[in-house]
């Protein structure tokens, strides 16, 4: 059954805070100079912002470049930071509260909010389709197309009504392609299609390999006593240092009596046994974190990875009939914890140097090669210049050495110390043999602080078509049992948070089983499955999470 097309000047793949600030921005262009220019925007979540899983705390840089009256717009940024307390956790129940002249400088967020980033992003849909861009959400960007001469032409979606074993059922529908004189990916970290890009075009020559942390949040409804409109809290140290492992934490209080509460593991850990999710349930019996939560209920969790590996990773943006924008890319500031604001700022600067080709009579599919150079001199570019010795100290010299050397490079150097520091060791390839005795013994719950996987994910509404072909695919079904079982114990079963990956008895076998039903797309196992064996691609458009006010 042949695919039927539809011909645009600009597709974007996400709509997130990226792909929404360059739709926006090239209506915007177009309207201010009187052209016509056709956008429009794929979103695999059921509605825009049911993938949406950030802190998070926003600086507004790029949207008040966006929509300077923001404000005047009814932008959901209702929480202004009014107060910061960093601490070092020492113990689980120790812990050393920083001195605020002591916090590198990219972590202080005064003119900063508080915000929902799921909501953020509906407004910003809202704002694109008044403009002028369709939307479609639900619908799945799942195979790239190319011209002839290798060049990107477009996307197609993925067909719908596809059984487990590959069969067409009575629902069955065929994707469509959607060409374009350029296509944006804007997918957010580890983007499946970004990953074939990068790898096709070579795209992370002569950079540092990427890294990644797995962040995994909750939203609690406290008592009003309790809450701190505006309060920011973060940490680092237990209990990630009693395994070797870094991150740091994060609390924020929203408003209407929401906080919520997260930890940020970085995927370069090497113990096979430390599982993220655990580490997080039992952080919050801290006192510094338990006191937020006492008396308090559980309304949302999920889960996500993050991309960190700033500048020295940061791929060529630009390809033959295509730009990466955002997280796809790896534009996120792991020094202040935050990648909205520049996410964004790369959306619009890609606007503004498409718009510029093709109003200019550019027929599209060429490499727009300015567009690297044009975010790299933008304020977002310098940003990320000046921060990137940051994940590497951290990784390279631990917790205190790292947050030593980052408080000298930013407070008093201002990111311009002259030398650089690169961890040149993939995430994947790290973990430590099961065979050097590393296990860790986890609490159990105690579900009134503490919660077991399947009744977080239940809160994370998540739901697929349950008779569709699997969506984590294996390069060899036989590895996880032949190979990552005897050799890491399968970390499968723990650096997942969602409970996706088991090793059961079969009859006296051991099998690996994949309840691909469970997944919130955080894409972990596609970072840091030791083997490399597992590929994340989309399932049928509309399924996964649908979180709300994450």
């Amino acid at each position: 059954m042949e695919r039927e097309s539809m011909e645009f000047d600009v597709v974007i793949v996400g709509a997130g805070p990226s792909g929404l600030a360059t739709a926006c921005r090239l209506r915007q262009l177009a309207e201010e100079r009187g052209e016509d220019l056709s956008v429009v925007v794929l979103e695999k979540g059921s509605e825009v912002g049911a993938h949406i899983l950030s802190g998070a705390v926003l600086e507004p840089t790029a949207l008040t470049e966006l929509f300077p009256d923001w404000e005047s717009r009814g932008a959901p940024l209702n929480t202004a930071v009014t107060e910061d307390e960093v601490y070092f956790l020492t113990s689980d129940s120790k812990s050393i509260k920083s001195p605020n002249w002591m916090v590198p400088a990219p972590m202080h967020n005064h003119g900063n909010y508080i915000v929902s980033l799921g909501n953020v992003c509906r407004w910003l849909g809202e704002q694109a389709e008044a403009l002028g861009v369709e939307i479609f959400p639900g619908f799945a960007a799942a195979e790239i197309l190319y011209n002839d001469d290798g060049s990107v032409k477009g996307v197609a979606t993925g067909n719908m009504g596809v059984n487990r074993a590959g069969e067409h059922k009575d629902s069955f529908e065929v994707g469509m392609e959607l060409h374009a004189k350029y296509t944006v990916f804007a997918e957010g970290c580890r983007g499946h299609l970004g990953k074939e890009l990068i790898e096709k075009f070579n795209l992370d020559e002569g950079r540092t390999p990427q890294h990644y942390g797995i962040g995994i949040k909750e939203l609690w409804e406290i008592p009003a006593e309790q809450h701190k409109p505006g309060l920011v809290v973060h940490g680092a140290g237990w209990p990630l240092s009693e395994n070797g492992a870094a991150g740091g934490f994060f609390l924020y209080h929203l408003e209407n009596n929401l906080v919520s509460v997260g930890l940020v593991t970085a995927l370069s850990y090497e113990n096979p046994y430390l599982s993220p999710f655990d580490e997080f349930q039992r952080l919050k019996h801290h006192p510094v974190l338990k006191r937020h939560l006492e008396g308090g209920t559980r309304t949302s969790y999920g889960a996500r990875a993050l991309i960190k590996g700033g500048f020295n990773a940061l791929p060529r943006m630009s390809m033959p009939g295509a730009l990466l924008v955002g997280c796809d890319a790896g534009t996120m500031n792991d020094a202040k914890i935050k990648g909205s604001h520049t996410a964004m700022k790369s959306g619009l600067v890609a606007a503004e140097t498409l718009f510029e080709r093709l109003v200019n009579g550019d027929a599209g599919s060429a490499t727009v090669s300015e567009f690297d150079d044009n975010f790299k001199n933008s304020w977002a570019g310098e940003e990320l210049r000046g921060t990137r010795n940051f994940s590497a100290a951290m990784h390279k010299f631990g917790t205190w050495l790292g947050g030593a050397y980052n408080f000298v490079d930013q407070n008093i150097f201002k990111g311009k110390m002259p030398f650089e520091l690169k961890d040149t060791a993939p995430d994947h390839s790290v973990l430590k043999p099961a065979s050097e005795d590393l296990k860790i013994d986890y609490p159990k719950p105690d579900g009134v602080i503490s919660f077991d996987k399947n009744s977080s994910v239940f809160l994370s509404n998540t739901n697929h078509e349950e008779d569709q072909p699997v969506h984590l695919q294996l390069s060899d079904p036989d590895l996880p049992i032949r190979v990552n079982l005897e050799k890491w114990a399968e970390p499968a079963q723990r650096y997942c948070p969602a409970g996706v990956y088991e090793v059961v008895d079969d009859g006296g076998e051991k099998r690996f089983q994949i309840n691909a039903q469970n997944c919130v797309h955080c894409k972990t196992c596609d970072i840091k499955d030791p083997s490399q064996n597992i590929t994340w691609v989309t399932p049928e458009g509309g399924g996964g999470p649908n979180y709300s006010s994450m």
